[in-house]
């Protein structure tokens, strides 16, 4: 028996979603409500452009650790559809992946629109129905139906109804009066804004290995740390941003922001800087950077510190040992803002999780009503795992709404 799906958002979640449920029920017709002219622009743009479509991280256990929130939600859904079954779908739609070193997996063609055509084709050549241009104003239940009311006021009826269309607190407006409870929104995935003079003219610098936390609070990083024309980005600080999204909206984004550029222990740097003090007694401090800081940033915190350019290790005072410690492992800035990581910004906050089934993306008193991706409030730090969280959700609601009908 035919039956009408109608998927709004032209994401990376409803055009999964899409080509699945058509694929594995043809006889029902599944349409696609975009509100603009472009679709899955996420995708295009995810990775630098090379969509980082998942991440090498096969066991349940370990990978519902990277979700801030909604890791406890998706741990069964990840039982039936986790990061190798994506792998394996691409690899049978003609889409190799590569995994690189720190488990982010890419098309191995290293081209975003590899994957935006995997998935537009994909539904496309299924019989999915495209409409661009489509904003919803509100979905109304009739006769076990529901009617999407569109802008344009050719209002069109469904039998069962996807909502995909990513952090659109427009969306969460005209969901409310149906009684679906949305947890208020705030950014997930930002990186800090910092004015000091140690970052002047840095921009573009980069370390592999530091930590950032933030003091009062149980917010700490490692990993790779960059320094851009605003502040200070890459993973170490992403992360944070994720972990703490609602204790640092909380706070206006104003917080104070401790750096170890070494990423030792304290305890193992003060002896490494004895050691330099004996070993190196010849050798200009300034002239010889430590733990691999690029020798622009070397000499940025020597002047801050104001250790002059000529000093040698074997004049170094002890003052000046004990400051040189200190800015190396717990250099302190104060953040003034947020900025959102490029165009990748996740949300934190949506459609809240305790009203939705984690087998079927249901809604548990609106059983025809569906969630997938984004909407709902499920995020993930960097590496692959909000397109991971797309893919299971918009999987599970795909099967969902045929096996029901």
């Amino acid at each position: 028996m035919s039956k009408k799906i109608v998927i709004i958002g032209g994401g990376a979640a409803g055009f999964f979603a899409a080509q699945l449920h058509k694929t594995w029920f043809p006889a029902h017709q599944v349409l696609i409500l975009e509100q603009s002219a472009q679709v899955l622009k996420k995708v295009k743009i995810s990775g630098g452009g090379r969509c980082n479509v998942t991440h090498a991280c096969f066991d349940v256990n370990k990978l519902v650790q990277f979700y801030p929130r909604g890791g406890d939600f998706l741990k069964e859904p990840f039982q039936t559809f986790q990061p190798k079954d994506m792998v394996k779908w691409l690899a049978q739609k003609g889409v190799p992946t590569k995994t690189e070193a720190d488990g982010r997996m890419f098309p191995r063609s290293n081209q975003s629109q590899t994957i935006v055509d995997c998935l537009y084709k994909g539904a496309i050549e299924a019989g999915v129905e495209l409409h661009l241009q489509m904003p919803v104003q509100g979905l109304v239940q009739k006769d076990k139906k529901w009617e999407i009311l569109l802008k344009n006021g050719k209002n069109i009826t469904a039998d069962k109804v996807l909502i995909s269309a990513g952090s659109s607190p427009a969306v969460w407006k005209w969901l409310a009066p149906l009684g679906v409870e949305i947890v208020p929104p705030v950014p997930s995935l930002f990186t800090f804004e910092i004015q000091d003079a140690r970052l002047e003219g840095l921009a573009g610098i980069a370390l592999e290995k530091a930590r950032a936390e933030i003091p009062q609070t149980d917010l700490a990083e490692e990993g790779a740390l960059l320094i851009t024309h605003w502040g200070l980005s890459a993973p170490a600080i992403l992360r944070l941003s994720a972990w703490g999204a609602r204790q640092l909206a909380e706070k206006n984004y104003q917080f104070e922001l401790k750096v170890n550029w070494s990423g030792e222990s304290p305890d193992k740097v003060l002896t490494e800087l004895k050691e330099k003090r004996d070993l190196w007694n010849k050798k200009a401090v300034a002239a010889n950077p430590l733990y691999g800081l690029p020798a622009r940033l070397w000499k940025s915190l020597m002047a801050f510190l104001e250790i002059d350019e000529k000093l040698k290790w074997a004049q170094i005072s002890k003052k000046d040992l004990a400051a040189l410690h200190q800015e190396l492992t717990s250099a302190t800035f104060q953040v003034k803002g947020k900025s959102t990581f490029k165009d990748e910004f996740v949300t934190a906050g949506g459609v809240a999780l305790h009203q939705i089934s984690n087998r079927t993306l249901a809604h548990k008193t609106l059983p025809s009503l569906y969630f997938a991706g984004e909407v709902l409030d499920i995020d993930a730090i960097t590496g692959g795992f909000n397109f991971q969280a797309a893919w299971t959700t918009a999987f599970l609601a795909a099967r969902a709404m045929g096996e029901s009908c």
